[in-house]
């Protein structure tokens, strides 16, 4: 008996009746970095399911991404000066921007910038700040007004610090008159060296929460970023930001695609999902970051709007930079940033 045709017969229904594959996208974040309930919302809607994981910094992405060649994930949220960098390497894709028909809710003024100009490669996810937080129950606020102000003796072994390379050197470049973008070797050796002093005075580097050190009283004193004080003040208003008169730091999470994403049809959607005018309201109100999403800043409550540590003043943002790729130069930066942190 020719079992041939029983056997394409029954390949054929297999295949009509086969489960098909579930729909995901996966996500690499900064840790609580999108409200949960944003996630379920996007798959109560269309389906696709969230895997999301989460990295404490920028480095640590990078490195990952890098390692994996640009595999492994469908969306990641690098800061300003990491999209260039990582383009360049080949580490990210194109994003179509057909596919965002709400892409046109984002405001002119953090688009077409020059670490991705048109785009391309990048959308606007957050922005915000980096600068000074004060329990203003245990230290007054009126005495803390500069980044200088950290080197003092008298916070030795009480300081928090972001274990970030760029945003610490941020702190001691501005204090000495440099740009926080600075490639001039001896420029970032002086920053370096003005770190070493500064040590003493650090208890702790923060790569998660840098809220909660405060919140705990472990800490009265430290850099830290604007959306955490926010959400440090709904249960503590005496944690107060201070926007240092040399100038806070200031930078930009866009989602960005991957070059090796296996799911970017449902990367593209996800973008789109949080780029609606609701959503991008609903992840200021919770996280207590800036949006560029100029739609979802209309929908905000008064309160919010005119909340300064969210929407920093133009005075502060004048005074304060972006941060920019700054190229071979970032190999010095961590030479220097090992040293430090092992006490060298």
């Amino acid at each position: 008996m020719n079992k041939a045709p029983l056997i394409a017969a029954l390949l054929l229904l297999l295949a009509a009746t086969a489960v098909p594959a579930e729909e995901k996208v996966v996500v690499y974040n900064w840790a609580e970095y999108i409200p949960e309930s944003t996630l379920e919302d996007f798959t109560q809607e269309t389906g696709i399911k969230v895997e999301y994981s989460t990295y404490d910094n920028n480095e640590t992405m990078y490195s990952k991404l890098k390692l994996q060649k640009g595999k492994g994930y469908d969306i990641v949220v690098p800061s300003t000066y990491l999209v260039s960098k990582m383009r360049d390497e080949g580490l990210l894709q194109k994003i179509d921007h057909t596919k965002l028909k709400n892409v046109d809710n984002l405001s002119i003024s953090l688009m077409n910038k020059p670490y991705d100009p048109r785009n391309e490669y990048s959308i606007p996810y957050l922005w915000g700040s980096t600068g000074i937080g004060v329990n203003a129950k245990e230290i007054d606020p009126a005495t803390i007004t500069a980044w200088a102000d950290l080197w003092d003796p008298k916070w030795e072994g009480k300081l928090l610090l972001t274990d970030d390379v760029r945003e610490v050197f941020h702190m001691a470049l501005k204090k000495n008159g440099f740009s926080t973008n600075s490639t001039n070797p001896d420029e970032i050796k002086a920053a370096y060296e003005d770190l070493q002093k500064l040590m003493p005075n650090v208890l702790v580097f923060n790569a998660d929460a840098p809220r909660e050190p405060f919140l705990a009283g472990d800490v009265n004193l430290g850099m830290i970023w604007s959306g955490e004080v926010v959400m440090a003040q709904e249960e503590n208003p005496d944690i107060q930001y201070i926007f240092p008169k040399e100038g806070a730091g200031f930078w930009v999470d866009s989602f960005a695609i991957p070059a090796g994403a296996e799911n970017v049809d449902n990367a593209h959607k996800f973008i789109d999902f949080m780029l609606r005018p609701e959503v991008g309201q609903k992840v200021v109100e919770e996280l207590g970051y800036s949006t560029p999403n100029t739609a979802s800043q209309d929908l905000l409550p008064e309160k919010v709007r005119n909340n300064r540590v969210i929407f920093p003043p133009t005075d502060a943002v004048e005074k304060g930079e972006f941060q920019k790729d700054v190229g071979d130069a970032m190999k010095l930066y961590n030479e220097y940033w090992e040293k430090l942190k092992a006490g060298k």
